[in-house]
C-alpha cells in the first residue's frame, strides 16, 4: 500500500505572481504571439541565446517586443493569447500601436500594456 505525501512549502512549486502576452516582430514583419511569466527569459530563448525558443522564429532575427501585456494570472494569458491569435494582422497593427482595443473581457481581468 503506498503512503500519501503531505503536501507542504518545501513540496510545491511557487507559481508565478504575473504572467504576460507578448507580440513579437521579427525582421520579416511578421508578428508572433505568445505566452510567459518571464519576458527577459523568454525572448531570449527566441534569439537563440538560451534553448527553448519557437521553431516559428528560427532564423528570423532581429526579433523585437512590440507589445507586452501584464495579466493576472495563467488562464487569462492564455485566453488573451488564443483571441489575438486569432486578430488580422491589421487589428494586431492597432494593438501594437496602442489603437486598438483589448478584448472586453480581458480588459476587466486588469490586463495592462508595459513596455520592456
Amino acid at each position: 500500500m503506498s503512503a500519501s505525501i503531505t503536501a507542504n512549502a518545501e513540496n510545491e512549486e511557487s507559481a508565478p505572481s504575473s504572467w504576460y502576452i507578448y507580440i513579437i516582430e521579427n525582421r520579416l514583419g511578421q508578428f508572433y504571439t505568445g505566452i510567459t511569466c518571464d519576458p527577459k527569459r523568454r525572448i531570449a530563448q527566441h534569439r537563440g541565446e538560451k534553448p527553448g525558443g519557437a521553431k516559428a522564429l528560427k532564423g528570423k532575427s532581429p526579433l523585437i517586443y512590440r507589445a507586452v501585456f501584464e495579466v493576472t494570472d495563467k488562464r487569462a494569458a492564455m485566453k488573451l493569447e488564443y483571441q489575438v491569435k486569432r486578430f488580422s494582422r491589421r487589428q494586431k497593427e492597432q494593438l501594437v500601436n496602442g489603437k486598438g482595443p483589448l478584448p472586453e473581457d480581458i480588459r476587466c481581468e486588469s490586463a495592462r500594456f508595459t513596455h520592456l
